[in-house]
């Protein structure tokens, strides 16, 4: 017994070494690498913030109701732009993309260099006529007011399109010469998908046989407080980005009045598939929360080191809690929200026809054609039948050793080597979504700092960007454009 217990314990302790030499060793220390040298950039702020001001002054928004776009609100923005960017128009001359989408070409010197996009888009969600009060300033004035510009699309994504020219201009001003071919692509309808924008010109641009060494797109942000254990600031990079799909869940029944009703309305028969959905979540795969503290790590808590670097073992346990926000359960697995419901037109009438839509935002690694045999198994009930629209694939994960990917993060640190760069997954959607064709290399992020609560205000109220931040994303593309161009 004693010799048993003896084993035990030289097990335990030879366990407990090896989980603390895995949490001291597994992650790499990427403070230590050093950001390059940069000399300052001379930029005109306040020309450049009213430049801006006056593009959100533009009310370019996308409704899902093709109907609604203003026209001339998208074509006020154009005459803006070609106004206020006269050597960027005079380089590139843009190509027009179903009426209101941009796509620039400036042409590198050498052929062999696979050219790069950098994307952007020009429309806006509506402002919610029941929150337009809270507003501190108008959302479309595009006020200046303490030391920030104000109003719809500040955010979202104005400041990538103005910050790309503004920096271009500038660099072209300096007599800037490509190696390597740029675009520019702006679309006009992100926020409903990008079907006549993105989706069209990446269509144009493959069909010329177009293919480019990267992409960078909308995305991750400076923010602070999001990875667990960190209290710096930690610029995360989308390398990858859900899928999504909605499913029609339509129930069938004969109808009838209330007073003499079934064991089961069709109503009911569509509330229990709800309840077993929810029941049966997805299963979760912890890569993509691992993948950001595979780079960034090794500043976290010890407890957090042990946790992550011993999957291995704690997996369960880690998923168990993670599981329990919804913030983070976004990120290890396929998500599923029921958000529209309609039954009968009447209260004592019952429905013929019981309809429910779910969304699903898809991990990498499961598919549209998965999510729905997982509803049909999870449901299991043939009165209920299920049908997919709106759909698109999740992405791949782009990898971290490219050049695009090096470049981004070198010239982030380069701003303030402070900065940790770590790569991570978007759980909304980009435009980006349209080019997996044209580059294994797709990346997202904009040059800001942002808290969570802070993310909060895109597509809500008191959309805000501050001058400073507008600043630093204006210089951020002039050094990131230079290198590019430099092959």
């Amino acid at each position: 017994m004693k010799r048993l217990a003896t084993i035990l314990l030289s097990g335990v302790i030879l366990l407990a070494i090896v989980l603390v030499y895995r949490a001291e060793t597994h992650f790499k220390d990427q403070v230590l690498e050093a950001a390059p040298d940069k000399d300052a950039v001379s930029i005109d702020i306040d020309g450049a913030s009213q430049r801006l001001s006056q593009a959100i002054s533009y009310p370019t928004i996308s409704y899902d109701d093709p109907t609604k776009l203003d026209a001339a609100a998208f074509e006020g923005l154009r005459a803006h732009m070609r106004a206020s960017y006269p050597l960027v128009y005079a380089a590139a001359p843009p190509r027009l993309v179903n009426e209101h989408s941009l796509l620039f070409r400036f042409p590198g010197t050498r052929s062999d260099l696979k050219p790069a996009l950098f994307m952007g888009h020009v429309d806006v969600v509506p402002v919610d006529q029941a929150t337009e009060d809270q507003w501190r300033y108008p959302p479309f004035d595009g006020a200046i007011e303490e030391g920030v510009i104000w109003g719809r699309g500040a955010m979202d994504d104005k400041v990538t399109v103005f910050a790309l020219l503004e920096a271009m201009e500038s660099l072209l001003a300096s007599g800037l010469q490509l190696e390597r071919s740029v675009y520019f692509a702006f679309g006009h309808d992100e926020e409903i998908g990008g079907p006549r924008g993105a989706a069209a010109m990446a269509e144009l641009l493959a069909s010329e046989g177009v293919e480019f060494e990267f992409v960078l797109d909308e995305g991750g942000v400076i923010t602070q407080g999001v990875l667990s254990d960190i209290d710096g600031p930690v610029a995360v990079v989308g390398v990858a980005e859900k899928g999504f799909v909605n499913l029609r869940l339509t129930v069938n029944a004969a109808g009838g009045h209330s007073s003499q009703p079934p064991d089961h309305t069709a109503a009911g028969i569509l509330s229990q598939a709800i309840v077993a959905l929810e029941s049966q979540p997805f299963s979760s795969d912890l890569s993509h929360i691992k993948m950001p503290l595979d780079s960034v790590g090794s500043q976290t808590g010890f407890v957090t080191r042990l946790l992550m670097a011993n999957l291995w073992l704690f997996e369960p346990i880690v998923a168990r809690v993670m599981a329990q926000k919804p913030s983070t359960a976004a990120s290890m697995r396929s998500t599923i929200a029921a958000t529209m419901l309609e039954g009968s037109s009447k209260s004592n009438i019952l429905p013929t026809r019981a309809t429910a839509v779910v969304n699903v935002r898809i991990m990498p690694g499961d598919s549209v054609a998965s999510v729905k045999a997982h509803f049909i198994d999870a449901i299991n009930d043939p009165r209920v039948e299920v049908t997919t629209f709106m759909e698109n694939e999740p992405s791949v994960v782009s990898p971290t050793d490219s050049l695009g990917y090096r470049l981004i993060a070198q010239n982030i640190r380069a701003m303030d080597e402070s900065v940790l760069v770590a790569p991570y997954l978007v759980i909304g959607g980009t435009d980006s979504k349209h080019f997996y064709s044209l580059s294994p290399n797709i990346y997202r992020f904009i040059m800001v700092r942002a808290s969570a609560q802070e993310l909060k205000r895109i597509h809500g109220v008191n959309e805000q960007l501050p001058v400073n931040d507008y600043g630093n994303a204006i210089e951020f593309f002039m050094n990131l454009l230079e290198d590019t161009a430099k092959g």
